[in-house]
């Protein structure tokens, strides 16, 4: 019984760890009870890209912003975003993202902000994976 129920608590951290997903396309992604961060790194492009999500359509906002909180803090914006046709998702690209990536592996704590809509993502174990998708960089040309 003891087992099950040790199986049982561990269930939802397993669900929420940061996941690197190596491919063509490399795959970086976290989940919280209230939103989704997947960032992407396409090596014949080279393009990168944040898509944060959630059940519920984000309001529209001309700045989409990440706050990264944390020993290596700062923040980070752009009016170059796009939001999916649901309004559920918002995407941001770029050919370089040195800023989000030291963002997501030397801080505690990340917010994507649009507007007066905060969405929080916790860093406690994004290091590693992060790390492994900055190297996704170096093995796709390979």
């Amino acid at each position: 019984m003891r087992a099950i129920l040790a199986a049982l608590t561990l269930l939802p951290l397993q669900a929420q760890a940061w996941t690197f997903t190596p491919g063509l396309i490399c795959r970086l992604s976290h989940e919280t009870p209230s939103a989704r961060i997947e960032l992407t790194y396409d090596p014949a492009k080279p393009l990168y890209s944040v898509t944060i999500s959630r059940d519920a359509a984000l309001p529209p906002a001309a700045v989409f912003s990440m706050r990264f909180i944390g020993p290596a803090g700062r923040v980070i914006a752009t009016d170059r975003h796009s939001f999916s046709q649901d309004g559920a998702a918002v995407t941001a690209t770029d050919s370089g993202f040195g800023n989000v990536l030291d963002g997501l592996q030397f801080n505690t704590r990340a917010e994507a902000v649009l507007g007066d809509t905060v969405m929080a993502f916790p860093l406690d174990g994004a290091a590693e994976p992060v790390a492994a998708f900055r190297a996704c960089e170096a093995a796709a040309g390979v």
